[in-house]
């Protein structure tokens, strides 16, 4: 069976110039995660930090930009 979410995902907010932190919460543990934003994945580097431990994921995404939202 597919990873599911285990909440539903809620928006977060955050300033420009700052850091958000994406995290979900998944049914199976160490199931893999494709971070994207519309059709592009993405992919860690200076902009982007990924993170999973057990079954949950976080996607850091630093320097924020209005293009972010």
């Amino acid at each position: 069976l597919p990873a599911l979410f285990k909440q539903e995902l809620q928006n977060t907010e955050a300033e420009e110039g700052g850091t958000a932190i994406l995290r979900c919460e998944l049914t199976k543990p160490k199931a893999p995660v494709e971070w994207r934003k519309g059709d592009t994945t993405l992919y860690p580097g200076l902009k982007y930090e990924m993170k999973q431990q057990g079954s949950t994921a976080e996607l850091f995404i630093y320097d924020l930009e209005l293009d972010d939202s």
